[in-house]
């Protein structure tokens, strides 16, 4: 007997409404249609049906939550309201994880935190990637890929929206530039504190962390340890862990102690590092971690050994003793080509042709908040100014802004898709208080915010002070060199 295949039977503005009927229709269409899923440009096959999971406590009695893996082994979760309003948010996480494996609880936790996105009725799926590591390009097909299962589980929503976090954003924004153009995609992103630098300027800072806190520290490596260009990381046999690493900065900086606890070398190492690389305290070893054992799975694991970073040309201030500091610090220039292949992978044209709207903590300790100011500039480089609004938070977290501004922000995004009138910020901060009523977690725009440039942040490079760092033009003259980029 033929399987009958409900979503041709259902009409798109019955998908639209709320209530017990839609979800009936919805779960039909789950456990009787037909799934079919593949990345773009590759035959679509047919992976595993879905599995009931249980829902982020959260969410209990009010949604459906359903997991599975895709073609490319990508681990997603799903959730679908009872009164599910018809639309549906697909989330890009952050990070990136390392690993060679998809997490699948990486999904799973990413919809507790952003439950508050079903609460307000639409449905959500998230996509742990195909593997950790670094590959924004990768995460974006496979942030595609999980809203293409979507439509094949559940039928078109009446509306998609993108939601990038941290990295996510770099990923979201990539998703919206190379997929976004498709009739029926997308109609709006939404990026709260995004990594929009991209990947050939957005860690020019974890750079300068590393050299300068081995300037300082002279332990990573120690001058009995083999011996390593610092862009590497870390060398691609060490054992060194997380907390090994955390043990090193402790024992330089005294960072975790009361200031009375430290003595003067470590007081005036750590005063050195914070001044010169303009990293927050709160946030030093978590900095740092990334200029390690991130900067290696690059370097080692996704360019085969090859150098994409560069410090030459850069002056660094705010020591006790610029002069020595300047001498003594590591330098280096990046290989063309492995600069190239992280451009082409990771960096953003600002040629998106939907809604974006930003939301941002002022304080972000992480992804400073000077991100969006290199993001307004790629966007309006590209001739899109009309398509971006940002908005900003007196906030001082990076992975957990308010969620009366999540409901708000997602609610302002919808309006504009679905009337073409674009919101200003203070018009944003003024709604937001109609959502605390119900969720009562703040509203802290500060609407007035406008980001000083990102140089004024994070010391540009040679050649590095326009926007996008990447245009169009060379995005198109790259893709057509066999084996650019990073690979899956």
């Amino acid at each position: 007997m033929t399987t009958p295949d409900l979503r041709r039977r259902t009409p798109w503005p019955a998908l639209r409404r709320p209530g017990q009927a839609v979800l009936s229709a919805v779960l039909a269409a789950l456990f009787l249609g037909t799934l079919g899923n593949a990345p773009a440009g590759h035959a679509r096959s047919a992976p595993p049906r879905p599995t009931a999971a249980d829902c982020p406590l959260r969410l209990t009695g009010t949604a459906r939550c359903y997991t599975g893996q895709d073609a490319n082994g990508a681990h997603w979760t799903m959730a679908v309201p009872v009164r599910w309003n018809g639309s549906l948010v697909v989330h890009a996480h952050g990070g990136p994880d390392l690993g060679d494996t998809s997490d699948p609880a990486r999904s799973a936790d990413d919809l507790e935190r952003w439950a508050v996105m079903v609460d307000e009725g639409y449905a959500w799926a998230g996509s742990a990637y195909r593997r950790g590591g670094f590959g924004t390009r990768m995460a974006a097909a496979d942030t595609e890929n999980v809203r293409r299962l979507f439509t094949d589980h559940f039928g078109r929503p009446g509306r998609t929206y993108l939601h990038g976090q941290s990295w996510g954003g770099d990923v979201a924004a990539k998703t919206a530039e190379t997929y976004g153009g498709r009739p029926g995609a997308y109609d709006g992103v939404l990026l709260t504190n995004g990594v929009l630098g991209g990947g050939s300027r957005g860690y020019d800072h974890r750079v300068d962390l590393r050299v300068v806190y081995q300037y300082y520290c002279r332990n990573h490596p120690r001058p009995t340890e083999p011996q390593y260009p610092l862009w590497q990381g870390v060398r691609a046999g060490s054992t060194l862990t997380p907390a090994g690493l955390g043990a090193r900065l402790e024992e330089c900086t005294g960072h975790t102690l009361d200031p009375a606890e430290r003595t003067a070398a470590q007081q005036r190492s750590l005063d050195d590092i914070l001044a010169v690389t303009r990293v927050p305290e709160r946030t030093l070893e978590a900095h740092l971690r990334f200029a390690t054992f991130t900067f290696r799975d690059i370097v080692t694991d996704r360019l085969g050994g090859r150098n994409p970073f560069g410090n030459r040309g850069v002056r660094y201030t705010g020591s006790h003793d610029d002069a020595a500091l300047n001498a003594g610090v590591e330098r280096f220039a990046p290989d063309p080509t492995a600069r190239r292949d992280l451009s082409y992978d990771s960096d953003l044209t600002g040629k998106v042709s939907l809604p974006v709207l930003t939301l941002h903590a002022i304080d972000d300790p992480t992804a400073f908040v000077e991100h969006e100011a290199a993001y307004r500039a790629t966007v309006h480089g590209a001739g899109r100014g009309r398509n971006l609004v940002q908005t900003f938070t007196k906030e001082s977290e990076h992975s957990g802004l308010s969620d009366s501004e999540y409901a708000n922000s997602l609610a302002a995004l919808d309006a504009w898709a679905r009337t073409g009138h674009k919101p200003a910020p203070r018009a944003i901060a003024d709604s937001c208080e109609r959502y605390d009523a119900t969720y009562g977690t703040g509203c802290f725009y500060d609407p007035d915010h406008r980001p000083p440039p990102y140089a004024s942040r994070v010391r540009p490079r040679p050649g590095g002070l326009d926007w996008p760092a990447m245009t169009a033009a060379r995005e198109r003259a790259w893709s057509r060199i066999g084996g650019v980029g990073i690979a899956p």
